[in-house]
């Protein structure tokens, strides 16, 4: 935090070393307050350049939660066979029931943004985590290079083409689907009408660049990544061959990103917008859906308390090993979402249709993926989800809303046996008390269903599973 403070104290100090600097005059930037609501991709403006510029911006944002979680597993002691019915080898369990989790503040979440306009229509942007639940500490997020003109190479080149042109290069959030433009981003809730971002949550940052030509309706872009969430120069060792798995990965291969869609105010109370998305990876290094390393909002859900376990399923409940509680919100960030977990390669596509009359929108989800986890035998999974939600903002400048989302995931899981489900309501009820302030009340009710008792040694949480409640958070960003 220290170097985060000295950092923004250099910045500052540039306007008395530096007359011509100046700060917030910035070009082709979606605003962090309530102007950059539905503000999807990429903005364009006609702010004029006055010379290099700081941005320099945070977010902050703290929950409330009053959350419950059940299971249909009955607490105490359980036998069973791991390697399922008619093996012998029983084991047994003792001492298992979920976490009670009581009503109280979570740990709050605080985001740092600066930037920079470098020249006409060249602008530099850095995000930084100063706090979120799987990283208590301080540690950036990502950054890219916007290019919004070329004047830069000589006044007016290709000034025609990048009227309608944006490039983007950087390690920073894929663009993989328009949901990601309404989720929560650590601490910068203000933009999210609910509390929690969907169930299966795409989110990933990799070293790439992205380029975008949007004109008269057309919404389009192409990128490409190197694939890694973590970057490394380590030579790639492959897994040795097995039986199950000949021909093990001998590489890391891109992400390739395409969006395709339509955007456009019809007349002054209506405005359509349907976009198609794709991402691939032929070798995958990180899950674009288990990659957020902020974390869900729904903290300890359907975690247990520390129980043993036995593999002779006689000394139960003073049992040989142990499952340890797995609440920790660092370790298990990610509680209350679904990761397909696929392994070796995924292919994903999405579709967002988004419609807003005068103060109510309408915003959906269709998203299919497939992917294996093995290469050279391996047999592909699909998991599909559906969302959609519906919002309502009224009052002066539409400074309150009510809303609800409905939200299903459906799926292959390589862990369990049978095709699984997880469903989710949401109620949100939301105040924006400046364009910068917000304060929201959300009803959850979330459901798995079909998920095994036993997995391996251990019992499932997810069994029977359901959480719900209240939770209250109160967000601030500038």
């Amino acid at each position: 935090m220290k170097k985060i403070i000295l950092l923004v104290a250099g910045i500052f100090s540039l306007t008395g070393a530096d007359a011509q600097v100046s700060f917030g005059k910035m070009q082709n930037m979606i605003p962090r307050s309530k102007e950059g609501l539905n503000i999807f991709d990429v903005h364009k403006d006609d702010a004029p350049y006055e010379g290099i510029s700081i941005d320099v911006g945070g977010a902050f944002a703290m929950q409330f939660q009053a959350l419950n979680s059940f299971n249909d597993h009955a607490e105490g002691t359980y036998n069973f066979a791991p390697n399922g019915p008619g093996v012998s080898g029983a084991a047994g369990t003792g001492g298992y029931r979920l976490n009670n989790l009581g009503n109280n503040f979570n740990l709050p979440a605080a985001n740092l943004t600066i930037g920079a306009q470098l020249a006409d229509g060249v602008r530099v942007n850095l995000d930084i985590y100063l706090s979120s639940r799987h990283h208590n500490e301080t540690w950036v997020k990502g950054g890219y290079l916007q290019i919004d003109k070329l004047d830069f190479i000589q006044k007016g080149f290709m000034e025609e083409l990048m009227k309608y042109t944006t490039i983007k290069i950087g390690q920073m959030e894929n663009n993989y689907g328009d949901s990601h433009f309404r989720r929560t981003d650590n601490g910068n809730a203000l933009l999210n009408p609910f509390i929690e971002a969907n169930i299966m949550d795409s989110f990933e940052t990799e070293m790439g660049m992205e380029v975008y030509y949007n004109r008269g309706g057309l919404v389009s872009m192409i990128g490409i990544t190197n694939g890694k969430l973590n970057q490394g120069v380590a030579e790639f060792i492959p897994s040795a061959a097995t039986p199950t798995a000949p021909d093990p990965n001998t590489t890391v291969s891109p992400t390739i990103l395409a969006k395709l869609g339509f955007d456009k105010q019809l007349n002054e109370d209506l405005r359509v917008r349907i976009t198609g998305s794709y991402n691939h990876n032929a070798n995958m290094s990180a899950n674009p859906w288990g990659s957020d390393r902020a974390g869900s909002r729904y903290f300890g859900v359907m975690s247990h308390q520390a129980y043993t376990y036995d593999t002779n399923g006689i000394n139960i409940p003073g049992g040989e090993n142990a499952q340890a509680n797995n609440f920790d919100p660092t370790a298990n960030a990610t509680t209350g979402r679904f990761s397909p977990g696929y392994a070796n390669w995924y292919t994903a596509f999405m579709i967002n249709p988004f419609i807003k009359y005068k103060g109510l929108e309408f915003f959906g989800t269709l998203e299919f993926t497939s992917g294996g986890d093995k290469k050279g035998t391996d047999d592909s999974r699909s998991v599909d989800q559906y969302a959609a939600d519906l919002v309502y903002r009224f009052g002066n400048n539409e400074k309150f809303y009510v809303g609800a989302r409905y939200n299903i995931v459906s799926g292959e899981l390589s862990s369990q046996p049978d095709k699984v489900n997880v469903d989710r309501f949401e109620a949100s009820a939301g105040w924006f008390m400046t364009k910068n302030i917000i304060a929201k009340l959300a009803y959850t009710n979330q459901n798995y269903s079909d998920y095994a008792q036993f997995s391996g040694n251990s019992l499932n949480d997810l069994y029977g599973g359901s959480f719900d409640g209240l939770m209250f958070e109160a967000a601030i960003t500038f």
